[in-house]
C-alpha cells in the first residue's frame, strides 16, 4: 500500500498529464493565435531589413544613365524605402534605374505589399494551430475510469475520474473536462480551413498579378503605339508589364516611364486592365477575398470554405471580413469611385488636361484617374493643371491612405524666375534637403504601420 504522500503524488501527477492533454488542443496552440503578440516591432524589423537589403543591391549596380547622372545613396534609399513601403514617392526620375535594377524595385513592391505580407503572417501562424487527434483525451486504465454519467455544455464533457490503487479499497474521486469528439473535429476543421486559407490568398496573388502581366504583355505587342514608346525609352516589354502590374497591384503607384501613365493616356486598353489590378490589390480585396472562397465551395463542395464563409473572424484573419461587412466595403468603394467621376467628368471635360482624347478615352481616363485617387497613385493627368477644387476633393480621397500623388516639379512654377533651372518629372520631394528627405523616409515607414493604430494605438506599448 502507497503512502498517503506518495499517493497524492501520484495524484498530482496524473491530473498534471491530463491538464497537458487538455492544453495541447485548446490553449497552447492559439495563446499566440488568439492574442497575436505584439506584431509591430516584428513588422518594423521586416521592413527595414527588405529596404536596406534593397538600398544596398541597387547601390551595387550601375544605373541606366550613368554618363549623364548618377543617383546620390539618399535617393538610392529613399527610393528603396518608397518602394518597399509602396508609398510611390520618387526624388529621380524612374527612367535613370537599368532594367536589373527595375527588377530589384518589383521584388520590394511584391514582398512589401499588404496582400503578401497577410500571407506570410498566415503560414507563420500556422505552426501554432498543429492538428488535433480525434481520439479525444484518454486516461490511464490500470489508474482510473471514466464515470458512464457526463454532462456536455458547450462540446465539453464534464466527467468524474475515480483514481484506485490497486488492491485497496481506498479511492480519491476528481472531477476532469475531457474534450468531446465534437470539439475536438471543429478543432481539425479549423485548422484544416486556416490552411485553405492560405492557399487561396497565395492562389489569389499570383493568378491576379498573373492575368494582369500576361494581359498587358499582350496588349503592349499588339498594339503599335504603345511598344514604340517603350521601344524609344529602351524599357523591355516584360519587364513593364511585370513591373507596372505588380506596383498597382500592391498599390505603390512607380511607373518605369518618367511621365508615369500620362505617356499612356490614349492607350485605354491598358489603362482597363490596370482598374482591376488597382481594386483587387486594395479595398475591393476583402470582398473579392470571400467571393473566391464562395466560388471554390461551390466547385470543389469542401467544408474548409463554407467553414470560413460562416466563421470569418474566427481566424483572425483581418482582410476576411463577414457578408455583411464585404457587401458594405464593395458599395463604399464603388460610391467613392462614382461620386469622382461624376465631379471630375463635369469640371475637367473640356479642360486642358483632356483636351486631346476623343470620348472614349476621355470616359476610360477619367475612371483611371478617380480610381487611382484612393488607390495607386498613378495619373495620366497633370495635377498641377486641373482645377483646385478637384485637388481637394483627390486630397479629401487619398486621406489615411499610401497614395504617392505629386504635383510635380515644374521650373514654370517657380515664384522669381532667376538662375538655371531643370524641369524633372519626378515629385517636389526631389528638390528637398537631405534632412528633409530623411524625415519623408521615416513618415513613409511608420505611415506603413498605421493598421497597429486601429485599435488605439495599443499595439504601439512596446513594453
Amino acid at each position: 500500500m502507497l503512502s498517503p504522500i506518495n499517493e497524492k503524488m501520484k495524484v498530482f501527477s496524473y491530473v498534471g498529464k491530463m491538464l497537458e492533454q487538455l492544453c495541447s488542443p485548446s490553449l497552447c496552440r492559439s495563446t499566440w493565435f488568439h492574442l497575436g503578440g505584439n506584431q509591430l516591432p516584428i513588422n518594423l524589423f521586416y521592413f527595414l531589413f527588405i529596404l536596406s537589403i534593397g538600398f544596398f543591391i541597387l547601390q551595387s549596380m550601375d544605373v541606366k544613365t550613368t554618363t549623364t547622372f548618377t543617383p546620390r545613396n539618399i535617393d538610392l534609399f529613399f527610393t528603396s524605402v518608397s518602394a518597399a513601403t509602396v508609398s510611390s514617392m520618387s526624388t529621380v526620375e524612374m527612367e535613370v534605374f537599368s532594367n536589373t535594377q527595375l527588377v530589384v524595385l518589383t521584388i520590394l513592391m511584391v514582398i512589401g505589399g499588404e496582400v503578401f505580407i497577410s500571407m506570410v503572417i498566415l503560414y507563420l501562424r500556422r505552426p501554432f494551430l498543429k492538428e488535433s487527434s480525434n481520439d479525444g483525451c484518454k486516461v490511464d486504465p490500470p489508474m482510473c475510469y471514466l464515470n458512464t454519467q457526463s454532462i456536455c455544455l458547450d462540446n465539453i464533457e464534464l466527467h468524474k475520474i475515480v483514481i484506485r490503487e490497486s488492491g485497496s479499497s481506498k479511492s480519491d474521486t476528481f472531477n476532469c473536462e475531457i474534450v468531446s469528439t465534437n470539439d475536438v473535429d471543429m478543432e481539425d476543421l479549423k485548422y484544416k480551413s486556416f490552411k485553405f486559407l492560405g492557399l487561396v490568398v497565395f492562389f489569389y496573388l499570383v493568378f491576379v498579378q498573373i492575368l494582369g502581366v500576361v494581359s498587358v504583355f499582350i496588349y503592349i505587342n499588339v498594339i503599335s503605339s504603345a511598344k514604340n514608346i517603350l521601344k524609344q525609352k529602351d524599357i523591355r516589354a516584360l519587364t513593364f508589364s511585370i513591373f507596372t502590374v505588380t506596383s498597382t497591384f500592391v498599390n505603390c503607384g512607380f511607373v518605369p516611364t518618367n511621365e508615369n501613365m500620362m505617356i499612356f493616356r490614349k492607350n485605354s486598353g491598358l489603362l482597363l486592365i490596370l482598374i482591376p489590378q488597382a481594386l483587387f490589390g486594395n479595398t475591393l480585396y476583402p470582398p473579392v477575398l470571400r467571393l473566391t472562397i464562395w466560388a471554390i465551395g461551390i466547385f470543389t463542395k469542401k467544408s474548409e470554405a463554407r467553414y470560413l464563409l460562416k466563421n470569418s473572424k474566427v481566424l483572425g484573419y483581418n482582410h476576411l471580413l463577414s457578408y455583411q461587412d464585404s457587401l458594405l466595403l464593395a458599395t463604399t468603394v464603388l460610391a467613392f469611385i462614382m461620386l469622382q467621376f461624376i465631379l471630375f467628368s463635369s469640371m475637367e471635360w473640356s479642360s486642358g488636361s483632356l483636351r486631346d482624347l476623343d470620348l472614349y478615352q476621355k470616359l476610360v481616363g477619367i475612371l483611371f484617374e478617380t480610381v487611382n485617387t484612393r488607390h495607386t497613385g498613378e495619373s495620366i493627368v497633370d495635377l498641377s493643371t486641373i482645377n483646385a477644387s478637384i485637388l481637394v476633393l483627390f486630397i479629401v480621397m487619398i486621406a489615411y491612405g499610401n497614395v504617392g500623388f505629386s504635383t510635380g516639379y515644374s521650373c514654370d512654377r517657380r515664384l522669381k524666375q532667376d538662375g538655371d533651372c531643370e524641369n524633372k518629372w519626378y515629385g517636389f520631394s526631389g528638390k528637398w534637403s537631405d534632412g528633409g528627405k530623411l524625415i519623408l523616409i521615416v513618415v513613409m515607414i511608420f505611415g506603413r504601420l498605421k493598421k497597429f493604430n486601429m485599435n488605439g494605438g495599443k499595439a504601439w506599448k512596446l513594453l
